[in-house]
């Protein structure tokens, strides 16, 4: 996608667990005083995802800000296997991510994640000094829940190649809290991982920013999914800022094939000037 107001950057920044790939957008005809990182979505969520977060990330650089989009440890062009990735490792690709993105554009910092990517963005907000904003694209508000429809994917598998699944979600689990790990839809997830996913739970983890939380569904309204409706008052009893809204289109994260929700990059776009 060429773009001739946005200058785009390909670079490897050396991490604590390798080196990790990384794209840095910018406005080619003004210094940009405000920066994004992007956090991405999990596993096969994450190339479902990509046109959309570079549409999204353009977006953002023809507006005037510094964007930069980073591949975790074991994931994409990053350094490492997916089996490789833990909880921990993520949380240190993203320090290690902001602080060179708050060193290159010393301005507020709008830290924005896809699903787990935003839970990831949650996670670790509060280790930041200027981070201005949470920007969240239908964040995943359970790890347990999360891990468990993960694995329900290997028995799917099973089910479809052998007829019926060899095991359960519960017999899954146990060899994961033994030590081994599994492989599930073709990414092998370490134990540490999901042990880092199922201790994960957002109503636990007010931010102290203001939050922009968007998610996708059937039909446009200023509300949210009850699930994340939980999370949001339990945040808001903490004294939290937030912002919901559900924009009208497909879920490209988990679509068959790829595709484009407009209305998503158009709603983000109006949210963040807000």
């Amino acid at each position: 996608m060429q773009d001739a107001l946005i200058r785009i950057e390909p670079f490897f920044l050396e991490g604590l667990h390798g080196p990790l790939f990384c794209l840095y957008l910018a406005p080619v005809d003004r210094t940009a005083t405000e920066s994004v990182l992007y956090l991405h979505a999990f596993a096969e969520e994450m190339h479902k995802s990509r046109r959309m977060a570079a549409l999204q990330a353009r977006a953002f650089a023809r507006a005037g800000y510094a964007v930069l989009q980073v591949d975790l440890t074991g994931c994409g062009d990053s350094a490492g296997d997916f089996g490789d990735a833990t909880w921990e490792a993520w949380r240190d690709d993203a320090r290690l991510a902001h602080g060179w993105l708050a060193g290159k554009v010393p301005g507020p910092v709008t830290l924005w994640g896809l699903r787990l990517g935003a839970s990831l963005a949650i996670d670790t907000a509060a280790t930041f000094a200027n981070v201005s904003r949470l920007l969240l694209w239908q964040p995943v508000v359970d790890g347990n829940q999360f891990l468990t429809r993960f694995l329900r994917i290997k028995l799917a598998s099973e089910m479809l190649s052998e007829g019926q699944a060899q095991t359960g979600t519960k017999e899954l689990r146990a060899k994961l809290e033994k030590g081994e790990a599994i492989e599930v839809g073709g990414y092998l997830l370490a134990p540490d991982l999901a042990r880092g996913l199922a201790n994960l739970n957002l109503a636990e983890l007010p931010p102290t920013c203001t939050v922009e939380w968007i998610e996708v569904g059937a039909k446009p309204s200023d509300d949210i999914a009850p699930a994340g409706r939980r999370v949001v008052e339990a945040w808001r009893t903490a004294g939290t800022r937030v912002h919901t809204q559900t924009v009208q289109g497909e879920t490209f994260w988990v679509t068959q094939e790829i595709t484009e929700c407009a209305q998503l990059v158009e709603t983000t776009m109006k949210v963040v000037a807000r």
